[in-house]
């Protein structure tokens, strides 16, 4: 079985996320949705078990996709789930430096998976889930920018005041 990891924060999941998820899915047998901690972002919105929530909720409708959590070393949980592939988007160059920084050293841990790296559609090229938190932060609406089915979980908690 051809299993991959999808990485990532997913404060919150994204259309793009979204997008590349649904690719991966097509490729592998299976696609675990990997919620992770980054220790350089300190200001999450959502919890782990709030951002798995929206994560499950908005792959449903993909039935090799899968949700987990994890605080560790990314090439730990790929080798003890023995996958053959880590997912990874890539909006622009910028993005492409760290994650082969990152592609370089998780291989190097475990020389077993190999990263794989699907550029964005070009309607998602600006996207990310900063720029979701702010728009909302900010009253905006974001129905173009998330899965209409966390649309309101999102908002309810980036802009409670407006519902």
């Amino acid at each position: 079985m051809r299993l991959a990891v999808c990485p990532g924060s997913f404060d919150p999941v994204t259309l793009g996320h979204l997008d590349i998820i649904s690719r991966a899915a097509r490729l592998f047998d299976e696609v675990i949705v990997l919620v992770s901690f980054n220790p350089y972002k300190s200001n999450y919105s959502f919890t782990p078990e709030e951002r798995m929530d929206l994560a499950r909720r908005a792959t449903a409708h993909l039935p090799n996709v899968t949700v987990d959590c994890d605080d560790g070393l990314l090439a730990e949980y790929v080798k003890k789930k023995q996958a053959c592939a880590i997912v990874k988007g890539l909006r622009a160059v910028s993005d492409f430096e760290y994650e082969f920084q990152m592609s370089l050293a998780n291989k190097k841990m475990f020389p077993g998976a190999e990263t794989i790296f699907f550029t964005t559609d070009a309607g998602n090229m600006y996207l990310s889930s900063s720029l979701v938190k702010n728009i909302a932060s900010l009253g905006g609406d974001i129905s173009d920018f998330v899965p209409g089915c966390i649309l309101e979980d999102i908002q309810q908690r980036l802009f409670p005041k407006q519902r």
